[in-house]
């Protein structure tokens, strides 16, 4: 292989070279300096924007919290366990894969036998303060009982405030009151499902 043409660097017709002066070493070629820089006006105008826009009071500062921007749909913001539209249960079914698939270890599931012999979610714990957000629970979730919310405000005093799963689940009123978001983001059906399933062909 032959590196000739990579060892010249200007291989462009238009290459332009700059004209930089050598660093002063003395105090007088630095005190030279200061004066021509000085009085040059690039200080000034500078000086002259900063005031031209002080003085237009277009201000573009949120008020936060009072006013807050729209997020996306897709924000990974605090989880969400979503409940089942039929009975109202949460719609894990316990298969681990959150847990599993969680690179901070933060998710932890409990699972036993039910009444009718079937497994049951015992306990899910979500610790928040090891979270790092990546999504990946919400991916994997087969049910997609996992998902992120629109809620970014999570600030404690207390470590024991960051694990409380009953402030993820979807509270009964909401979810009695036909509130409950479905979620808009990856592995969600999308609004023309529909009409996509249809022009889908069948080949077998």
């Amino acid at each position: 292989m032959d590196l000739k043409n990579y060892n010249n660097r200007d291989i462009t017709e238009d290459y332009v070279y700059l004209e930089i002066e050598d660093a002063p070493t003395n105090w007088q070629g630095k005190f030279s300096r200061v004066v021509k820089r000085t009085l040059s006006g690039e200080l000034f105008v500078g000086l002259w924007i900063v005031f031209r826009e002080m003085i237009k009071f277009d201000i573009h500062t949120v008020q936060y919290p009072l006013e807050k921007l729209p997020i996306s749909p897709r924000y990974r913001a605090l989880h969400e366990i979503k409940r089942l539209a039929e009975s109202g249960n949460q719609a894990c079914i316990g298969c681990g894969l959150c847990e599993k698939i969680c690179i901070s270890n933060c998710i932890e599931i409990k699972t036993k036998y039910g009444s009718k012999g079937r497994k049951v979610v015992s306990s899910w714990t979500l610790n928040l303060g090891r979270c790092i957000y990546c999504g990946y629970c919400a991916e994997v979730c087969p049910e997609l009982a996992i998902t992120h919310g629109q809620d970014y405000e999570n600030v404690s005093e207390q470590r024991a405030h960051y694990a409380a799963l009953p402030d993820l689940v979807t509270p009964m009123d909401t979810f009695r009151a036909g509130k409950q978001e479905a979620f808009p983001g990856f592995g969600a059906v999308s609004p023309n499902a529909d009409e996509n399933i249809k022009k889908t062909p069948l080949a077998y």
